[in-house]
């Protein structure tokens, strides 16, 4: 490996050992996704505030709160198949770099219909930064590691949402909601000086450019030929569902705990619990790296069905309600955010980028779905307990596509 300037690509990570270089680009894409996990659930923090001081109706937030979903699958789905054909290190930079200036660009607007269309262009290039992230650190982390190292980098995300939370119950009564967005907007933009400096290359997409490893194409083609289709179509459809708890959790936790009695600040607080389960996703990943990763994300995601039930049922009790949150927050998110990393081990390197981006881009339709529904559930006047018991439903879904997708195995290369 040569000294000097961290963007020299380092050999393939066949080791056991990670070297500081291999440390670095965890710390890079931790943080990248740290921040993008702080930006997408930024707005549902938000959403109090804005009601209050705009004067809207929770149903007139959808558009806001879908706006940057499907700016996500839009960024998803495009950066997957440009990062196997030119690399992973740009579309990485370069989505930092948008969706830190989005978010200034959001903290600026006048109306709903600016921060509608500057939502959606964060969106972009958060949906571009999440799964390269994830494909970088794949394929530079050693291959026996790969599920435990991507699911503890892949932790940024849920870490950053409930630093979100944090950060808004914080910063929204002493600033407003305009500063939570600001400093969405001027870290990345900090970030993305250090990502240029000292991000390299992936070493397996370097070396499956030089060297064709015969794997039947490239890309989205090879995502969707014929021996990974039915798996590929499983994969989407598990997150799919598991964006649908996920994101109608985190864009309406808030709003649905302050209806349901809680004052505001400790609404906004106990909803922060709910994405901070994620650092779960650490256990099951070394599981992944061991035994039958399709079966143990399953299991997590039929475990939290059971959980957002009983969340809908001890909302009247503190006591009772704070631990739900934060059991079926390490429960939906340690299964969501290993995902990833079973779609990493799923696909070769020709086409690894664009399986990963897919299923998340795909995925994100979940989200749109999600916030969407509740806001109409809102509308029709259902009440607290009938939305969580609609939004458990999802993660038993996801545990049977994940099961039928065990019928369909391919060694990745």
């Amino acid at each position: 490996m040569r000294a000097g300037s961290a963007p020299a690509t380092p050999a393939a990570p066949d080791g056991g050992r990670l070297s500081p270089r291999q440390w670095l680009v965890f710390g890079l894409c931790f943080a990248v996704v740290l921040l993008d996990g702080v930006d997408t659930a930024a707005i549902g923090y938000l959403a109090p505030t804005l009601m209050a001081e705009w004067g809207v109706q929770k149903a007139q937030l959808g558009p806001v709160l879908g706006a940057a979903l499907a700016g996500l699958t839009c960024g998803s789905l495009a950066a997957g198949p440009l990062a196997d054909r030119f690399g992973r290190r740009r579309p990485i930079l370069a989505a930092v770099l948008l969706f830190g200036l989005a978010s200034i660009g959001a903290a600026c607007a006048a109306d709903l219909a600016q921060l509608t269309a500057w939502r959606f262009v964060t969106g972009i290039g958060l949906g571009a930064a999440m799964p390269n992230a994830v494909t970088l650190m794949s394929e530079t982390c050693p291959a026996a590691r790969r599920a435990t190292l991507t699911n503890a980098m892949f932790c940024g995300f849920p870490l950053g949402a409930a630093l979100g939370g944090v950060l808004a119950a914080w910063m929204v009564p002493h600033w407003g909601w305009r500063s939570v967005l600001l400093a969405g907007g001027f870290a990345p933009l900090l970030l993305a000086a250090a990502l240029a400096a000292w991000l390299p290359e992936s070493p397996r997409f370097a070396q499956a450019a030089g060297h064709p490893d015969g794997a039947g194409g490239a890309g989205l083609a090879l995502v969707l030929a014929p021996r990974y289709r039915l798996g590929t179509v499983m994969l989407w459809l598990a997150y799919f569902m598991g964006l649908v708890i996920f994101y109608s959790l985190v864009n309406w936790m808030p709003v649905l705990f302050r209806e349901a009695g809680l004052a505001p600040r400790q609404a906004t607080l106990v909803a922060a619990l709910f994405p901070l389960g994620g650092i779960g996703a650490v256990a099951f990943g070394w599981l992944m790296d061991r035994y039958d990763g399709d079966r143990i994300i399953a299991a997590g995601f039929a475990l939290t069905a059971l959980a957002v039930f009983a969340i809908a049922r001890v909302v009247d009790h503190l006591g009772l309600l704070v631990p739900a949150v934060l059991v079926a927050g390490i429960l939906m998110n340690t299964a969501q955010s290993s995902l990833p990393a079973l779609a990493a081990g799923f696909y070769p390197t020709p086409c690894r980028a664009s399986g990963v981006a897919w299923m998340l881009g795909i995925g994100r339709l979940g989200g749109i779905a999600g916030s969407f529904m509740v806001a109409q559930m809102g509308a029709m006047q259902f009440g607290f307990t009938a939305i969580l018991d609609v939004l458990a439903l999802p993660g038993l879904f996801a545990a049977a596509f994940l099961l039928a997708k065990r019928a369909f195995r391919q060694t990745p290369r």
